[in-house]
C-alpha cells in the first residue's frame, strides 16, 4: 500500500465552556424555579457568501431546491426519501448505489482558497469500507479530484465485508483506520500545484443515531474542523484546491458517468455497472451549505 498522505501540523483546538444559570424566585411561602427558554435551532442563512444551501425540506420527489442565490438544483436518487430532520425535514440516505443527491458541474462551486462545507448529519451506520461521504467533488478519475468531506468507516476486508473495496479512497486514509478513527470526519483535497492529495481528520468521532452539526473550512493556509459549532481540530497547510469538472455528489461516491442524463428530473445509476454501494452514507443529512468564504462561527447551532 502507498504511504498515507495524512499531512499538516495539528494546532491545539480551542476549548469553550458553556455556563447555564438557573434563576429562582420566591413569592410568599411558595418557591418557583424558572428556566430560561431554550433557543430554537435555526437554519443557516442564505447570505451573499453562500454557493449552495439545500434545506432538504421537500416532502417528496427527486428535486432538491437550492435556497442560495445561485439556485443550483439537486436531483436525488430513487433510494433516498424525505423524513423528519434536525430542522423541519431532511433527506434520508440508505445503503444503495441509488442513494445520493447530485448537482451537475457549476463553475461557481470552484472555490480554491475560501471554502466552508457544513451540514447537520445523523449517521445511522458506519461504512464497511474506507468512508461514507457527506459531500464531495471527487470521482474515480484522478483528473477530477477536487475535495471530499466524509465520515471514516471500518475499512473491512472479505469475508467480513461483502466484497473487496475498489480502493478509490484508500490513499486518503490516515495510518490507522477503524478503532480510534472510526466515525471521525475526514477532509481531503487535491492541491492545484501538487500531484498527491492531502487528507485531514477530526479529533472527535460522530455518534451513531445522534444529530451533529459538522463543518470544515479551508483558507489556503489552515484546514479547520467544527463539531456542533465548536472548533475541533485545525491543520496548517499551504495550497489551493484544484478546479475539477466533477459534479457535486452528496451521500455517496461513484463514477458520475454511471448516472443517467442530468437534463431530466429523474436520475439513477445505470444497471450495467458495479452497483455495490461501497461508499453509501447511511443516515440523514439536513441543511447542507457550501460557502465561498471561511466561516468560523455558527451561531444558529444549538
Amino acid at each position: 500500500m502507498t504511504a498515507r498522505p495524512f499531512r499538516g501540523a495539528l494546532l491545539g483546538p480551542a476549548a469553550t465552556l458553556l455556563l447555564l444559570a438557573l434563576c429562582s424566585g420566591c413569592a410568599g411561602s411558595q418557591r418557583s424555579v424558572r428556566h430560561a427558554p431554550r433557543a430554537r435551532t435555526a437554519p443557516p442563512p442564505a447570505d451573499s457568501l453562500t454557493l449552495l444551501l439545500w434545506h432538504m425540506d421537500e416532502t417528496g420527489g427527486s428535486e432538491v431546491t437550492d435556497a442560495g442565490p445561485l439556485h443550483l438544483l439537486g436531483l436525488a436518487g430513487p433510494d433516498t426519501r424525505t423524513d423528519f430532520g434536525r430542522i423541519e425535514r431532511a433527506r434520508l440516505f440508505t445503503r444503495s448505489i441509488d442513494s445520493f443527491v447530485a448537482c451537475g458541474y457549476a463553475d461557481p462551486l470552484e472555490s480554491p482558497t475560501a471554502l466552508t462545507v457544513e451540514a447537520w448529519v445523523r449517521v445511522d451506520e458506519y461504512g464497511q469500507y474506507e468512508d461514507t461521504p457527506i459531500a464531495g467533488r471527487w470521482t474515480p478519475n484522478v483528473n477530477e479530484h477536487s475535495w471530499l468531506f466524509t465520515v471514516l468507516g471500518r475499512d473491512l476486508l472479505p469475508p467480513i465485508a461483502n466484497l473487496p473495496s475498489p480502493g478509490q479512497h484508500q490513499d486518503l486514509l490516515p495510518a490507522s483506520i477503524g478503532g480510534d478513527n472510526l466515525g471521525k470526519l475526514m477532509f481531503a483535497f487535491q492541491p492545484r500545484d501538487a500531484g498527491t492529495p492531502l487528507s485531514f481528520v477530526s479529533n472527535r468521532a460522530l455518534e451513531i443515531g445522534r444529530w451533529t452539526h459538522v463543518a470544515v473550512s479551508y483558507d489556503g493556509r489552515v484546514v479547520r474542523f467544527y463539531v456542533d459549532g465548536n472548533l475541533d481540530a485545525q491543520y496548517a497547510v499551504l495550497g489551493a484546491i484544484r478546479p475539477s469538472p466533477a459534479p457535486l455528489l452528496v451521500g455517496n461516491s461513484f463514477d458520475p458517468r454511471w448516472l443517467t442524463n442530468f437534463g431530466t428530473t429523474e436520475i439513477h445509476v445505470l444497471s450495467n455497472v458495479d452497483r455495490n454501494p461501497y461508499y453509501a452514507f447511511v443516515g440523514a443529512i439536513d441543511e447542507l451549505r457550501i460557502s465561498n468564504a471561511v466561516r468560523t462561527a455558527f451561531p444558529y447551532v444549538r
